[in-house]
């Protein structure tokens, strides 16, 4: 694949070292389009995805080619949610819609059922939770105050069990050092339902929601702190298909700003595009607009045939499409400098 780096470059305040960077940063998380069970006869005859920091809009057209209809399960996983010391991606505090998820068919809104499991590991501990009254979204203060709730006897299962770890520190209420439970399992999310794909017709289904993005204080792009040769930088750089030129335009931000460090916050995207692999056939006509907000600011994403189509947007079209990797979109904006 090509990369495609696109927009003037822009300048904010980088932090000195990536572990600096990592404890002020907040981490994307990766969600992505329908998942259909595997089906010979259902065909993706089109997918339109628009993505940006506000919102990802995918819409689909499927073709039942088989002599009847057929009622097939249909699926949106959202990504796994686990505590971080670390704030996540823009996450909603509604455990069941985590990313405000909506979907329509033949613009008719869908009643999606909801599962939701607690996992440590491969082992469901869902009800092991639900026995103790303790919520399974390890994100929410809820499950927290939860935990601390509970018996000496019960944290100390669940401390040996390795369930939750302990951390301590001083809430300020005058009792000096307390310690807390915190969650060691990971959540999963499904959206699923029935749906009849009738015989040789069409079906349009569009579904949007709001990504959890990443944030950064600051970028390793060009950073004067990385050591030559680093393995995870090279792999950061890779995963968005960060090239020579892409560098070069941070650097001479960082000259025109006078700037020690790269003068610029990020933010990241994470789309599940391989999903589209699960279909019958190649996806017949995909579509991608990514949209990067502001025009100074600076986009990169591994892609071939980018074309730029408005200020802030750039396409990609293909046909007979089959993604053999997921998406990873880096926007870097600019911080006014200081008067």
């Amino acid at each position: 694949m090509r990369k495609i780096v696109t927009g003037a470059a822009v300048a904010a305040l980088l932090l000195a070292t990536a572990p600096a960077l990592a404890n002020d940063s907040s981490a994307e998380l990766a969600a992505g389009g329908l998942v259909l069970t595997q089906d010979a006869d259902i065909e993706m005859r089109s997918e339109d995805l628009f993505i940006s920091r506000d919102e990802v809009v995918v819409k689909y057209r499927f073709l039942n080619t088989a002599p009847a209809d057929k009622t097939i399960r249909v699926a949106f996983p959202m990504p796994d949610i686990e505590f971080s010391e670390s704030p996540m991606g823009r996450v909603s505090e509604d455990s069941q819609n985590l990313l405000d998820f909506v979907t329509t068919v033949g613009g008719v809104p869908v009643h999606a059922a909801v599962e939701q499991k607690a996992w440590k590991g491969q082992t469901d501990v869902t009800a092991r939770l639900a026995a103790l009254h303790v919520p399974i979204a390890p994100h929410l203060e809820a499950t927290w105050n939860a935990l601390d709730g509970l018996s000496a006897a019960d944290k100390a299962a669940l401390v040996r069990d390795e369930l939750v770890w302990e951390e301590e520190y001083d809430d300020g209420d005058g009792r000096g050092m307390v310690k807390h439970l915190k969650p060691n399992w990971r959540m999963s999310t499904i959206y699923h339902w029935q749906q009849t794909f009738p015989a040789g017709r069409e079906l349009a289904v569009e579904h949007r929601y709001k990504p959890a993005i990443g944030q950064g204080a600051g970028t390793q792009v060009a950073s004067p702190y990385t050591p030559a040769g680093d393995a995870d930088y090279a792999a950061y750089l890779a995963r968005y298909c960060v090239d020579a030129d892409y560098i070069a335009s941070v650097k001479r931000r960082m000259a025109a700003a006078h700037a020690e460090y790269p003068p610029f916050t990020e933010t990241r995207i994470a789309y599940v595009l391989k999903t589209g692999a699960n279909w019958a056939k190649p996806i017949g006509h995909f579509r991608l607009v990514v949209d990067k907000g502001a025009a100074n600011d600076l986009v990169s994403f591994c892609a071939t045939g980018v074309h730029k189509i408005g200020p802030t947007q750039f396409e990609v079209v293909h046909d007979n499409f089959l993604p053999d990797r997921d998406l990873d979109i880096l926007i870097l904006t600019q911080i006014p400098q200081e008067q």
